[in-house]
């Protein structure tokens, strides 16, 4: 069966075709400005070794005109409507179709980013589900709307074909109540629903899942995975099961990210409230998309604050300080909530492709049994690779994300029952 996965932002839809077959990528690609004031629309799009990059000419208002735009290019069709290439009104996507006929999509998988306590797991999707992702809305404002965007223009485009919503948070339901609740009175639990959630979870439930078949680890084995992005987060698991994770009701909480201030303070909002002339959602969006490395160091680009660093620049330095203290802090802090640790997981971005963020990382962590084998550090780069010394009690591995497949892989299950 071929899968279609779908991650629809705001204003952007990010797409994937899967043969479930071998599990091998087909196409990907992303449909941009969706929406928005530009007047233009981008498309850009990957397939069997190709790459092509279009402009639009009309203005892509909905995200059921982007995903007409994202079967026109699986299936090749050529436009001639001026949509697609503003030099002869040609869309040229004859030779850019890996299927046929629409008929060979078997289902489609949607991320949703907040499932709240409804969802424990992936569901196919009928208008109770639809019904709870609204409800979640509050939780998720950003992005439960525009994960429902993208499930209603599949419904409209493809509505003969099984729909399957995957949960960000699901897998972090797990956790025991002294892990996700928060020390304020019962009742902003029990009526506003006031907890910790976790996000990132698509990612780390498939990390979980690989650590288990690769490491041959004894059963009751305690693993951190640290998933080091532009957005970062880590979990606790014991079996491949979430038992602790550092992102909360929000993905705000915890570490420092590329715009996010991580774990601060609450009495901090009111204090900028009362001293700029800020309102609490003022300063919410600042911590959200305006702190981070960014508020630090000017740049939320890790690449880019790393070089600054190397050259000595005094910001970039504090930055980069503590972008690894406050890593260190949660790894060391799971690894007491556990009762020890038996493997480091690094992934997504930072965590696959960054040595020196890695080191930095598991520095002065010796004490915990965690030791890097320098040279595997160096050369290990997007692959699965075991990269602790020899005499490291703690297997530290990179295991590569890939939430797609994931997606895809409980999409099977779900559509095919």
């Amino acid at each position: 069966m071929k899968i279609l996965v779908i991650n629809a932002g705001s204003s952007s839809l990010k797409f994937q075709l899967i043969d479930m077959e071998n599990e091998s990528v087909i196409a990907k690609g992303l449909v941009e400005r969706i929406g928005t004031v530009d007047p233009t629309t981008d498309l850009t799009y990957e397939w069997e070794g190709q790459k092509i990059k279009q402009k639009q000419l009309k203005k892509c208002d909905t995200h059921a005109k982007a995903m007409e735009i994202v079967l026109d290019v699986l299936v090749g069709k050529d436009r001639t409507d001026a949509e697609y290439d503003a030099n002869d009104g040609k869309a040229h996507l004859t030779g850019t179709g890996v299927i046929g006929d629409l008929k060979e999509i078997g289902a489609v998988g949607h991320r949703v980013l907040h499932g709240g306590e409804k969802f424990t797991a992936s569901c196919l999707i009928d208008d109770a589900c639809i019904a709870a992702i609204e409800e979640n809305i509050p939780l998720g404002p950003l992005h439960n709307p525009a994960n429902l965007m993208g499930i209603r223009a599949c419904q409209e485009v493809l509505p003969d074909v099984p729909q399957v919503a995957v949960f960000d948070t699901a897998f972090h339901q797990t956790m025991p109540p002294k892990a996700f609740r928060y020390a304020i009175p019962n009742e902003y639990y029990t009526d506003l629903h006031i907890r910790k959630y976790g996000f990132h979870g698509t990612s780390h439930r498939y990390i979980a899942a690989r650590t288990q078949e690769l490491l041959n680890l004894p059963k009751g084995n305690k693993v951190i995975i640290c998933h080091l992005g532009n957005g970062s987060s880590l979990s606790a698991c014991i079996d491949g099961k979430c038992v602790d994770t550092s992102m909360g009701i929000t993905p705000l909480d915890g570490l420092v990210m590329g715009t996010r201030c991580g774990t601060l303070d609450p009495a901090v909002v009111e204090f900028i409230c009362n001293r700029k002339n800020m309102t609490p959602t003022e300063v919410l969006n600042m911590m959200n998309k305006k702190s981070g490395l960014l508020g630090l160091a000017g740049d939320s680009d890790m690449r880019n604050v790393c070089a600054r660093y190397d050259a000595g620049e005094p910001n970039a330095i504090l930055a980069i300080e503590m972008w690894g203290y406050v890593l260190r802090k949660y790894i060391g802090s799971f690894a007491a909530a556990m009762g020890g640790v038996d493997a480091l997981i690094f992934t997504a971005g930072i965590g696959e492709n960054d040595a020196a963020g890695r080191a930095r990382a598991v520095e002065g962590l010796e004490f915990l049994g965690i030791k890097l084998d320098p040279e595997k550090n160096a050369a290990a780069r997007g692959k699965e690779t075991k990269i602790s010394a020899d005499d490291s009690r703690v297997q530290v591995w990179v295991i590569p994300t890939n939430e797609e497949l994931a997606i895809a892989r409980d999409t099977l299950e779900l559509a095919t029952k």
